[in-house]
């Protein structure tokens, strides 16, 4: 089993959706994916390093 990608999912809860840091750690792993699919589209399989790339110049942190 793989681990939990905590990188990518701070990077979408925090960068991406713009929780708190108190909102993102208080969401259970299932509510963050429910936040994804609502946002992204429902995933069917990990995210890659080319979905990471494609996410992280659609929604820059930069704004």
């Amino acid at each position: 089993m793989n681990p939990f990608p905590w990188k990518d999912a701070m990077r979408f809860g925090l960068g991406v959706l713009r929780l708190s840091p108190d909102a993102f750690w208080k969401m259970t792993p299932r509510e963050l994916a429910s936040a994804w699919g609502a946002v992204m589209g429902e995933r069917t399989a990990p995210l890659d390093r080319q979905g990471l790339h494609t996410l992280m110049e659609t929604f820059p942190d930069d704004r």
